[in-house]
């Protein structure tokens, strides 16, 4: 094929650094563009499935105040 270079005490043929730059180039603009996508954002949250009014009001109460904790910390 080609010439080879010695590296780390090994034979490397150039078709192999070749393939390993593409490679490498190429999981790198995999992994930005997945950091990149936008996260969804729901327009409403999910309807709250509960057996009782008493397990709502909680589960009300509850999402209420995560939420107010939420915005203290950012």
């Amino acid at each position: 094929m080609g010439g080879s270079y010695l590296i780390a005490g090994r034979n490397v043929q150039s078709h192999y650094l070749a393939l390993a730059v593409l490679t490498s180039f190429g999981l790198g603009i995999v992994a930005v563009r997945a950091k990149l996508k936008p996260k969804v954002q729901y327009s409403s949250p999910p309807p709250i499935n509960s057996s009782s009014a008493e397990e709502e009001a909680f589960i009300t109460e509850f999402l209420k105040h995560a939420e107010e904790k939420k915005k203290e910390n950012h």
